[in-house]
């Protein structure tokens, strides 16, 4: 059955009841024009051909394993494979844009080498691009867990693929591991003989840095709203993907990780303004805005 894209009703029973919550929380998740519904998918888009549960936040409630713990309370960034100066720079954005993002440090450890780590490789048949197999770095990644680690994401410049019937992915996750993967590759224009473009590179990698993330504190694919935790099949709807969550999942994530709706705010506003995004930084200065707005009296 094709997907049908829920309703407003649905949408607000899939934020749950509000009622309990103090009043900046509730204007953080309240679902108001600025968030736009999930259009209904293309013929090639995630929606028309995965199908998704719908997780409400209840639901999230019940069925998430991973948070933080006093004893596992570390987000770690792992870089597999040789970085240029370039990529490096970006390494280093990433890093800040996850710590304001989940409102906690997110911390880089020491770059892995590929060779002699048992990491499968091919040539793409399509671009003749080397690629390194996602599943054996994922085992790589989980049989070194840091004990104090909520979870660890590796992330490369070389592209990627799964196993031999992909032509490549983006990125992957096992959950009940902790451990995910995410390329930058094909998230750089140059990959396909475009001029380079080093914010569109930055929005496109932040994305898939949370996105991954978010994933590993239990978080699905979002069939509700148009935000960061949609699934994309292609580029061109991983671009149509916004940089931030709807109200479902940010309840989802601020009750997992328990931080200042606000404070994160100004976090990742600060980020986007420094780094020249300004669309972004503007979004986020009317949340803000709206989330700090004086409650009426009674």
């Amino acid at each position: 059955m094709a997907f049908m894209p829920p309703d407003a009703d649905e949408r607000q029973r899939a934020v749950g009841s509000l009622a309990d919550l103090p009043p900046h929380l509730q204007r953080a998740f309240t679902p108001g024009a600025e968030f736009d519904p999930v259009p209904t998918p293309g013929r090639r888009d995630w929606l028309a051909v995965k199908r998704e549960p719908r997780q409400t936040f209840e639901r999230f409630i019940r069925t998430s394993s991973n948070r933080p713990t006093p004893a596992r309370p570390d987000f770690y960034l792992q870089p597999i494979g040789d970085f240029s100066p370039e990529a490096l720079a970006l390494l280093d954005r990433l890093q800040r844009f996850g710590s304001a993002f989940f409102a906690r440090a997110m911390r880089v450890l020491p770059a892995l080498s590929v060779e002699g780590r048992g990491i499968g490789a091919r040539r793409n048949p399509y671009t003749d691009v080397c690629q390194l197999k996602t599943r054996d770095i994922l085992a790589l990644l989980a049989r070194q867990l840091p004990p104090d680690a909520c979870f660890v994401l590796g992330v490369t410049t070389n592209d990627l693929f799964p196993h031999e019937t992909w032509s490549f992915v983006f990125g992957e996750a096992l959950l009940d591991d902790r451990v995910g993967i995410f390329s930058v590759a094909r998230y750089d224009p140059r990959f396909y003989d475009q001029p380079a473009d080093g914010t569109l590179l930055l929005q496109r990698s932040c994305k898939v840095l949370v996105h991954e993330a978010c994933h590993m504190l239990g978080v699905r694919h979002c069939v509700f709203f148009n935000c960061l935790m949609n699934g994309s099949n292609h580029l061109a709807e991983s671009d149509r993907r916004p940089l931030h969550l709807c109200p479902i999942d940010l309840r989802k994530l601020q009750w997992a990780l328990g931080f200042d709706v606000a404070e994160r705010c100004r976090r990742l506003l600060a980020f986007w303004r420094e780094v020249g995004v300004g669309d972004e930084a503007d979004w986020i200065e009317r949340r803000l805005a709206a989330i700090e707005q004086p409650s009426p009296q009674a």
